[in-house]
């Protein structure tokens, strides 16, 4: 009986360790891509984006819907800028299922991050003003409204909403809800624009 629980706790060990090794390893990978795409330019200008996923032939759309996932987990690349860039690279209805789906993954991601480790990595990741300003609204029972209009609408940090989200005490089936429903009109309204140019 001893034994076993030795070996589970053994177990125990490995797994964290390998987890935290993991963690360590996708955040070297992740820093980088960011040096690498800042070196590529591909991170701030949308045409230079579009050609080069065209270089990754039948994977572009794979490395697209990581690089929307990213965007959302690491905001530094403006999202507008990349959804038009999915637009500009696959047309619009290619274009907004990727970005429909790289967006709703990356967004998923942002809420349990901050659920896990709080306000703490909100701060890092946003301007602790910005941030402040949107973490007051939970306390006046607003920020439901404003997360539900953010995400129906451009314009709005809707990356950022979804980090407070993960705080706020919305349980993730609401989440998901408005996500899934929110995300195409904002999505819709930029494919719109495109074929407008």
């Amino acid at each position: 009986m001893m034994e076993s629980k030795l070996n589970q706790n053994d177990e125990f060990n490995i797994l964290k360790f390998l987890l935290k090794l993991s963690t360590i390893l996708v955040t070297i990978l992740i820093f980088l891509f960011i040096l690498y795409g800042l070196k590529l330019g591909f991170l701030k200008d949308k045409i230079i984006l579009v050609h080069y996923m065209k270089q990754f032939g039948i994977l572009a759309p794979l490395f697209f819907i990581f690089l929307q996932i990213f965007q959302v987990i690491f905001p530094i690349i403006p999202g507008g800028a990349s959804c038009l860039a999915g637009v500009l690279a696959f047309g619009p209805v290619w274009g907004f299922i990727y970005n429909y789906f790289g967006l709703t993954i990356g967004s998923c991601c942002a809420y349990f991050l901050s659920k896990k480790y709080g306000v703490v990595l909100i701060n890092k990741l946003f301007k602790e003003e910005t941030v402040q300003k949107y973490i007051k609204h939970i306390q006046s029972n607003q920020f439901q409204k404003i997360f539900f209009l953010g995400i129906f609408f451009p314009g709005l940090p809707d990356d950022l909403l979804c980090y407070i989200a993960g705080i706020s005490g919305i349980q993730f089936k609401k989440f998901l809800i408005v996500i899934l429903t929110g995300k195409p009109l904002a999505l819709i309204l930029y494919s719109l624009f495109m074929n407008l140019l």
